[in-house]
């Protein structure tokens, strides 16, 4: 059986990879990549690259040949990835994969998440495809907070107009994890996973976190999404940019990343990784 994994070089790909490593010989792994010499390291553990940009399709179907089960890892260009998606998905038809995962986002069917529509979009692009599927729901990256990390050494703050909404979020380690359990057992076909680590923490918790792997006391500053986009800017962010990073925080406030359904935890049969350990592990 081969495994594909798309964007394999990127911080979640390359885990992934190393993940199916531990479980299937490096000849059943195949990554795709846009760039091979990134992926240098994972040619000399005997894995096979191709290079097949979401942009290529007929590149895309090359490199899929032979894949039957493959893991579609979002897009990093946000406004293209619906057309992005639509190639891979079109290319593994094509070349008869069987099974694709689809790394989404959480609830992306119905949140107001502003990141969630090309993921809806995307979703019902699997659904209407005629190849099977599971749907990898993917909550926060814990290593999404490294810059308020680094930021909260200089200032002791973590500024945030986050209100007291909560996140459940998990390492990349952990998601990792969870991708590679699906690719590896046929029974998940058809099933739409909300993933995300067993706790959902304020961001109170997340400066009292911060301080603990940085060893000194941080305290959140909530602020409202106006007074955010101006500290962002304030220090070099483009108005879209933080006007951007301030819905985020709106949508934190809102609730919409603060599920806890275990279903994570459950696919990698261990606790997801605490926050602090977590942070600590990313620095």
């Amino acid at each position: 059986m081969k495994i594909g994994v798309t964007g394999a070089t990127g911080q979640l790909g390359r885990l992934v990879v190393q993940e199916l490593l531990q479980s299937v010989p490096a000849q059943d792994i195949l990554a795709i990549v846009r760039n091979a010499a990134k992926a240098a390291d994972l040619e000399a553990q005997g894995v096979e690259v191709r290079v097949a940009p979401y942009d290529d399709p007929a590149a895309l179907q090359a490199a899929l040949a032979g894949v039957e089960r493959l893991l579609l890892i979002s897009s990093s260009e946000v406004g293209r990835r619906v057309e992005q998606h639509q190639n891979v998905i079109d290319a593994a038809k094509a070349a008869g994969v069987q099974f694709i995962a689809y790394t989404s986002a959480p609830m992306a069917a119905t949140t107001t998440l502003i990141l969630a529509p090309d993921h809806k979009a995307t979703e019902e692009l699997l659904f209407n495809s005629g190849i099977d599927f599971a749907i990898l729901r993917n909550n926060w990256y814990t290593e999404n907070y490294l810059q308020q990390l680094n930021t909260a050494r200089q200032t002791g703050k973590v500024v945030a107009a986050a209100g007291e909404g909560q996140v459940a979020s998990a390492s990349r380690a952990d998601y990792a994890a969870g991708a590679a359990a699906v690719l590896l057992d046929g029974s998940h076909v058809g099933r739409i996973y909300e993933l995300g680590g067993d706790y959902a923490w304020t961001y109170d918790e997340l400066a009292a976190a911060i301080g603990e792997v940085i060893g000194q006391h941080v305290t959140y500053e909530p602020v409202d999404a106006a007074t955010l986009i101006e500290i962002l800017q304030s220090v070099g962010l483009d108005e879209g940019t933080a006007g951007f990073v301030a819905a985020l925080d709106t949508n934190i406030a809102a609730g919409v990343l603060s599920e806890v359904t275990h279903d994570l935890s459950r696919l990698i049969g261990r606790p997801t990784t605490p926050l602090v350990d977590g942070l600590r592990a990313a620095i």
